[in-house]
């Protein structure tokens, strides 16, 4: 198993960084808090989870082991995948995930696109003994007036990360304001920055 990965950023893309690792580049599934981090040119080092499949090898990356840790123990759950995992700690923290499970807190689940009422319900229960306290203050992802960083810093940071000038970050923002306001809560930073980078695309 490749547990972390350490070298330069070579490249990256809305759902993935490309980090060369002794003259190899490695592609690596990263939530968009993770990607803002990243800086093409520049060191980096990552926890990494190798998934293995009958016809793919896929590496996800990670800011640290707990994040990594708390994306392992999520697939524990029946009917979670590593996409599913990485959706939801797109959208909360892995103390803010911890405190959700622990206090039954349905809508915070909710929050993370592809899982509903349902599933909300299921995954509280099978999660209640497997991911423990937080550690620290709980704290979600992808924006909500109450929980720093909002959304609209975390989606221009990354665009800016991804190699657009501040104005054209400031233009994609305005450009999925809409949308982020129309979702309400915690809106997911992911869908919002593939949607930011189409309004891009149109412009370029």
């Amino acid at each position: 198993m490749i547990a972390s990965v350490r070298g330069q950023v070579a490249a990256l893309a809305p759902t993935t960084a490309v980090i060369e690792v002794g003259g190899v580049g490695m592609a690596v599934q990263c939530t968009p808090d993770t990607l803002a981090r990243l800086r093409i040119g520049e060191e980096a080092a990552l926890a990494t989870s190798l998934v293995v499949r009958e016809d793919s090898l896929t590496l996800y990356g990670f800011a640290d082991e707990d994040e990594r840790q708390v994306f392992e123990l999520l697939q524990t759950a029946s009917g979670v995948g590593p996409r599913l995992a990485q959706a939801m700690l797109a959208v909360h923290a892995p103390d803010a995930l911890r405190a959700a499970v622990a206090t039954g807190d349905e809508k915070a689940l909710i929050a993370v696109p592809g899982i509903g009422k349902r599933g909300a319900q299921k995954l509280l229960l099978e999660l209640k003994d497997r991911l423990g306290a937080p550690v620290g203050a709980p704290a979600a992802r992808g924006g909500g007036a109450a929980v720093p960083p909002p959304w609209r810093d975390q989606l221009q940071t990354a665009l800016i990360g991804l190699g657009y000038a501040a104005r054209e970050a400031d233009e994609a923002v305005a450009a999925v304001a809409p949308q982020a306001e129309a979702e309400g809560g915690t809106p997911a930073v992911g869908p919002l920055l593939k949607a930011a980078l189409r309004t891009l695309n149109r412009t370029r």
